[in-house]
């Protein structure tokens, strides 16, 4: 089965429902919020109920692979219903897992996520490139061939990142910008939008010294509970702000369990972004 490329499917699903993508975050810190315990009955209620409070109206959800994986083959099986679920609902899935490796391997991670055939099978998967661009050439060719998009960290919120990503090459770009320019090169002449996105902190501040046209999707963190606001992406991210994906966990997630109250949450940071993005 080959889809839609995935950039033609998230320009669809952004421009009808709203650029807004919903983390899916079952840390312990917010099963216990939820009043929910710590293990696979937990972590099956928090995500089926984010999943049928939101599926009908995000764009996208992104489960962070991790918080499923630490509860073993048990919470991998919830994490495929969980993918299955929504993707059922016409939401698009980016799984949040940051896989990235070299040869075999990386096809093997490759094969887990964007082949069809997966019970795993994602629209989207989040890749680590730093063991070299090429390292990724098994997930880009996987992709192309599935019509599945990866989202490659580039320029990521966390402070320790500035240490790879913003180190200078003997050409005189940084780390992050090289990553920026694979991407370009990967997206030519597609239409409406590339496939192959990279990872923005949207708490990053003035990023006019990078090229974030890539003709690809950006994928946003740091909305809502990390700092940033729907306000600060056309600041961020000048002239690509249409292309932005910004992500909402906690500033969403912290209303549950009541199914009204991450409705109402969700649609008010959809309303926030939207109105940002459109000015």
């Amino acid at each position: 089965m080959t889809l839609t490329p995935f950039g033609t499917r998230l320009r669809a699903a952004m421009d009808s429902r709203g650029p807004l993508c919903v983390g899916i975050d079952p840390h312990a810190a917010l099963l216990a919020q939820w009043g929910l315990q710590d293990d696979i009955a937990g972590l099956e209620r928090f995500s089926r109920t984010v999943v049928e409070a939101l599926a009908e109206s995000v764009a996208v959800f992104k489960p962070q692979a991790a918080f499923f994986e630490r509860f073993g083959s048990k919470g991998v099986a919830v994490l495929e219903r969980t993918v299955a679920d929504a993707r059922a609902a016409g939401t698009l899935v980016v799984m949040d897992a940051k896989r990235g490796d070299i040869g075999s391997t990386m096809a093997g991670y490759a094969s887990a996520f964007l082949d069809p055939a997966s019970p795993l099978f994602s629209d989207a998967l989040t890749v680590s490139p730093y063991l070299g661009y090429g390292s990724l050439a098994p997930a880009v060719e996987l992709a192309r061939e599935s019509g599945a998009g990866l989202f490659v960290l580039a320029l990521t919120s966390n402070p320790e990142g500035a240490e790879v990503q913003r180190a200078v090459r003997e050409d005189g770009r940084t780390i992050g910008a090289t990553m920026l320019a694979h991407l370009a090169a990967e997206n030519a002449g597609a239409s409406p939008m590339g496939s192959f996105g990279a990872v923005v902190g949207a708490t990053l501040g003035d990023l006019s010294s990078f090229d974030l046209d890539i003709n690809g999707p950006l994928l946003a963190p740091g909305i809502g509970a990390q700092g940033a606001t729907a306000a600060d992406l056309p600041a961020v991210f000048g002239k690509a702000v249409r292309n932005v994906v910004p992500n909402v966990s906690r500033g969403v997630l912290k209303h549950g369990p009541d199914v009204s109250a991450l409705r109402d949450s969700a649609r008010r940071f959809a309303d926030e972004i939207r109105e940002a993005v459109s000015a």
